[in-house]
């Protein structure tokens, strides 16, 4: 058998090397944001829902150019960005709404998040219980393990920040990938094979309330990666009927995760209110840490998110279907479970 190539190319980078430079943050100019005010001005004086915005009715003549190479570097180079400078203190809720997901339209489709058919999901601290297993980690303060979410495309709008933590940290699965083969290669096969993982309660109809995926996966050239240990360790408590984890895939796991909190691998950043990060989930995961909120419900940290499906997408291999609910790029990914209506909620729920 010959030994699996390495991975390469923009898509593997290291946190040491980027953690100084500033060429990954993109800050709008003020003709651009004279566009998009005008663009959320026009949407709203359209009566159109938003859940109907698009690019052809959030037109971005300029703007949209930008984003077109921001797809671009997300779906073919490192696979994240950040968009600064957005004024959200000038902006009622409905106008942040618009203009966040106007621009999200110019990226890709929005799909649902949750069992809901929430197209904008609220990242805040709604005081639940992660150990309800119907609660998922960002309705909590508490941090997050290196994740992926099951979707293309993630991107978050930051409205408030937290008193202190809360910081954004990302690492490439690529660079992990690679790392893994250099170090420990007896334990690359275990990530290609299947792991159940908690849907949390959020359960299509005729599926498992787990679904089984591999970590890794090669399909038409590209390696892709799918990962939420928080919700496989879930699976693994709560479903005994599920597949049980070999000795290797666990070892595997602690792996990952101990490259991803190596300083060296990840990249750390903190939100500030109107940052825009955008992160393609084949390639870069994502966590964040504990944070301690204002004592002003007012102040609390809360972040706008978008779950974008582009229709210039990777293929996928039909084992991401149970999941994404279909492989076909523009319309797959998200949650989407019988006798939902998307809608856009203007405050967390």
């Amino acid at each position: 058998m010959n030994k699996p190539s390495m991975a390469s190319g923009p898509s593997v980078w290291y946190g040491r090397d980027l953690q100084q430079r500033t060429d990954w943050i993109r800050t709008f100019n003020n003709a651009e944001l004279a566009e998009l005010d005008a663009a959320v001005h026009a949407f709203k004086a359209s009566g159109t829902p938003l859940a109907g915005i698009s690019p052809v009715t959030f037109p971005l003549p300029a703007l949209g150019t930008v984003l077109a190479s921001i797809l671009d570097e997300l779906l073919e180079g490192r696979g994240f960005a950040m968009l600064r400078g957005f004024p959200v203190e000038r902006y009622a809720r409905e106008e942040q709404a618009i203009a966040y997901m106007g621009i999200g339209s110019h990226l890709g489709a929005a799909r649902s998040q949750n069992a809901k058919g929430r197209l904008l999901g609220h990242v805040k601290d709604l005081g639940l219980d992660i150990n309800d297993p119907k609660v998922r980690y960002y309705q909590t303060s508490r941090g997050l393990e290196y994740h992926t979410d099951s979707v293309d495309v993630v991107g978050l709008l930051c409205l408030k920040t937290a008193k202190s933590g809360g910081e954004s940290f990302i690492a490439s699965s690529m660079t992990l990938y690679n790392e893994i083969l250099a170090r420990r290669p007896d334990l690359l096969p275990a990530l290609f094979e299947p792991f159940p993982t908690d849907r949390r309660g959020e359960v299509p109809e005729g599926m498992q309330p787990w679904f089984d995926m591999p970590v890794y996966h090669r399909h038409e050239g590209r390696l892709t990666c799918i990962y939420m240990r928080q919700y496989i360790e879930s699976a693994q408590k709560h479903f005994p009927e599920a597949r049980r984890l070999t000795r290797a895939q666990a070892e595997a796991m602690d792996l990952m995760d101990e490259l991803a909190n190596d300083p060296q691998i990840h990249l750390s950043m903190a939100f500030l209110p109107g940052d825009m990060q955008f992160l393609h989930n084949h390639q870069i995961l994502h966590s964040r840490n504990d944070f301690e909120n204002w004592p002003e419900p007012a102040r609390h940290r809360h972040l706008l998110r978008l779950w974008l499906a582009p229709a210039a997408g990777r293929p996928l291999p039909g084992v991401f279907a149970p999941r994404y609910g279909s492989v076909a790029p523009g319309r797959r990914g998200g949650i989407v479970v019988t006798g939902t209506t998307p809608g856009v909620p203007l405050e967390a729920e």
